[in-house]
């Protein structure tokens, strides 16, 4: 059954809609004039989590039990005393580490209602155990022997955690995304952590095939089989089919379905994906001025490019890796030009919510 409500992370502040029978209408915006870099709805506890990014006086995080009418401010995740990174703006000078971007908020296990996992820049993974109240470093991520040396900033100065999973089946495995390092997983609850990068390529790195220093956008994974992962990386679309041992490449030979930021699964069919191209890294805009969304139903075999609806002229616009959402088969993308779209039918046709939002950051149901 498709969710109900939309809660859409932007730049000055987070703006909600609900489903009216066919359509959707606007309902509130919170945090008025602030970044919100992420929201999500934590269908466990009834309670709606969001970051924000106060630039100069640092990162916050709410929490709201009423669907967003109120908000609680609460103790962000904050690195120990004595934690470093290597800042590389400074010739890899030692400095200490900080929370310079909370990027993901992350319900945890169904049996455990207070337990929720945090992804932040510099590449530290927090997690909660008691609702919020209080936040660990998860130390075996956090000490890898490749982190030091080999962990980097993408399109930001310093690696960040962007794409956190936990296994339905098991609440010890526990996948994420690092952007620049890779996709790790752990077996044993966080204790220990291994490079799950085989396949990936970084065209960027002397050494294209490094076990460390892949550039992720975003991870995926099918609802209805945990096998089957998607990943829009830096240097192209991947999908695993056995638990991210192993990634193949389905970027479109010659179509507009290779660089990007967002990717999105299908609920039902784990080799139904969406992805929201764009021109190259160089130049992050619309592939010649006209949004468009590709899909494909083969695990990307083949891409059908939609456009129904969206702009084909002196468009510019930009989704960001989690500005992307499926819920059934409605699907819903924001841009960085203010533009929210969505569509009903799989991305067959598409319809304007508003073109008159500040950049969009985040796009969730819940």
């Amino acid at each position: 059954m498709a969710s109900d409500r939309l809660l859409i992370g932007t730049r000055k502040g987070l703006v909600t809609y609900r489903r009216d029978g066919d359509s959707w209408a606007f309902e509130r915006i919170a945090h008025l004039g602030h970044p919100v870099v992420y929201a999500i709805y934590d269908s466990r506890t009834g309670k709606t989590w969001a970051s924000l990014d106060h630039g100069h006086w640092g990162q916050k995080l709410h929490v709201s039990s009423d669907d967003g009418e109120t908000w609680e401010e609460v103790a962000a995740p904050a690195y120990p005393e004595g934690e470093v990174v290597k800042d590389r703006t400074r010739d890899g000078a030692e400095v200490p580490a900080t929370t310079r971007y909370i990027w993901v908020i992350q319900p945890g296990p169904a049996s455990e209602p207070e337990t929720l996992y945090v992804g932040t820049e510099p590449g530290g993974l927090f997690v909660t155990r008691d609702g919020g109240a209080s936040f660990e470093l998860v130390s075996g991520l956090w000490n890898h022997p490749s982190r030091l040396d080999g962990w980097f900033g993408g399109g930001r100065d310093m690696a960040a955690i962007h794409s956190i999973w936990l296994d339905p089946a098991d609440s010890n495995r526990v996948l994420v995304a690092i952007s620049c390092a890779g996709v790790f997983e752990t077996l044993d609850g966080g204790a220990s952590w291994h490079p799950m990068n085989k396949g990936l390529q970084a065209d960027f790195l002397p050494d294209k095939d490094s076990e460390v220093g892949q550039d992720p956008h975003i991870l995926a994974v099918s609802p209805s089989d945990p096998l089957v992962m998607w990943q829009q990386n830096h240097c192209g679309i991947y999908v695993s089919r056995d638990g991210s041992k192993s990634w193949n490449m389905v970027s479109e030979d010659g179509g507009p379905a290779h660089f990007g930021f967002a990717v999105a699964v299908h609920p039902t069919k784990p080799g139904t994906a969406w992805v929201v191209p764009a021109l190259s890294d160089e130049r992050r805009v619309a592939i010649d001025g006209a949004v468009c969304v590709c899909r494909t139903d083969d695990f990307g075999a083949s891409w059908t490019a939609q456009r129904n609806g969206l702009p084909q002229h002196n468009a510019h616009d930009l989704t960001y890796r989690h500005a992307l959402d499926v819920s059934d088969e409605t699907l819903v993308f924001g841009t960085t030009s203010g533009n929210l779209y969505v569509s009903a039918d799989g991305g067959e046709a598409w319809t304007a919510l508003s073109n008159n939002l500040a950049p969009v950051y985040s796009v969730r149901f819940g």
